[in-house]
């Protein structure tokens, strides 16, 4: 059997994959494969190890003659055409759940990054213009503790972003597609989460039903006062729109893990202002994280081909 790795991947998991009798065909560089590498080393694997950065359509998938299994190295699918894999018999592994607390953690770390203006001040200190020792107006950002955090999508992430809010005896409203009766916080409308709201959380999957959900009609709704936080999927926030919002000072400022199009150029117009954080799409980033996802994800691979039940499947 053969196998084809579309991202440059850890070497004791490759290895792994390799002991199993299976040929693999991987790429090694940082930057994405083109798709030509793709259609051309695609026709005779059996499976295909992706993520985020290789999108899997029609094309791909009709040129694999022979695929049997996809197993994406993430916990979002949008790349992957998965209607057409399945409708071809092939199946399609993810790893969700591995990267809920870790995901959390960088979204809480990016609330009190904005909030409390710590990239500002450690740009300041590195640039020497940290001048006077203390003063009353200085760097001033907003309190966390006890301020009211909306949650859009209460799904894995949100409970855990949840649970951090409670330790900063925050108030928490949310909306999702249904209520949660093993929280406590209080469900309300779209709308009414972002007019209340001092800092509104995203965690919500991409779909036709959330792409651009965060545009200039519902940014004009929210305080102020109030940070918008993206760590789900990037077009699930109009950047056009929120460019305006932050130009016109429609809301206080944003932080954001993940964008339209990845990667952002050092042109982009979100990099003009001082009171956005971005980070570069590192939501599972860690160590153990990243490890945990890839025996996952390649459990998921080694399965499928052996036509077993996946860890987890689409």
């Amino acid at each position: 059997m053969k196998v084809l790795i579309t991202f440059r991947f850890f070497d004791e998991w490759v290895k792994k994959i390799v002991e199993s009798g299976i040929e693999v065909i991987r790429w090694k560089e940082e930057k994405a494969p083109p798709k030509k590498w793709i259609l051309d080393n695609v026709i005779n694997v059996d499976g295909i190890l992706c993520t985020l950065n290789t999108k899997i359509d029609k094309e791909v998938i009709s040129a694999a003659k022979n695929l049997k299994v996809i197993s994406t190295y993430s916990v979002g699918f949008d790349h992957i055409d998965v209607k057409e894999a399945k409708s071809r018999g092939i199946r399609v592994g993810y790893t969700p759940e591995v990267l809920t607390e870790t995901t959390a953690d960088l979204i809480f770390g990016l609330i009190l990054a904005v909030a409390r203006r710590i990239v500002e001040g450690d740009k300041l200190i590195r640039e020497g213009k940290w001048m006077i020792p203390w003063q009353s107006d200085f760097l001033l950002g907003y309190d966390v503790y006890g301020k009211t955090l909306g949650i859009i999508g209460m799904g894995r992430i949100g409970k855990a972003v949840y649970r951090r809010a409670k330790g900063f005896n925050m108030r928490v409203v949310y909306t999702s597609r249904t209520k949660k009766d093993d929280i406590d916080a209080e469900f309300v409308s779209f709308e009414e989460l972002l007019k209340q709201s001092d800092f509104v959380v995203i965690t919500v999957d991409l779909n036709e039903s959330t792409y651009h959900m965060i545009n200039e009609s519902t940014l004009r709704l929210m305080k102020k006062t109030a940070f918008l936080i993206n760590a789900s999927r990037g077009k699930v926030v109009d950047e056009k729109a929120l460019v305006k919002a932050l130009e016109e000072k429609w809301i206080a400022g944003a932080a954001l893990d993940v964008f339209e199009e990845e990667p952002i150029n050092k042109d982009h117009p979100l990099l003009r202002f001082s009171n956005v954080v971005l980070t570069p799409h590192i939501g599972s980033a860690t160590f153990e994280t990243r490890h945990k996802m890839a025996e996952i994800a390649v459990e998921n691979l080694l399965r499928g081909l052996r036509e077993e039940k996946l860890v987890y499947e689409l």
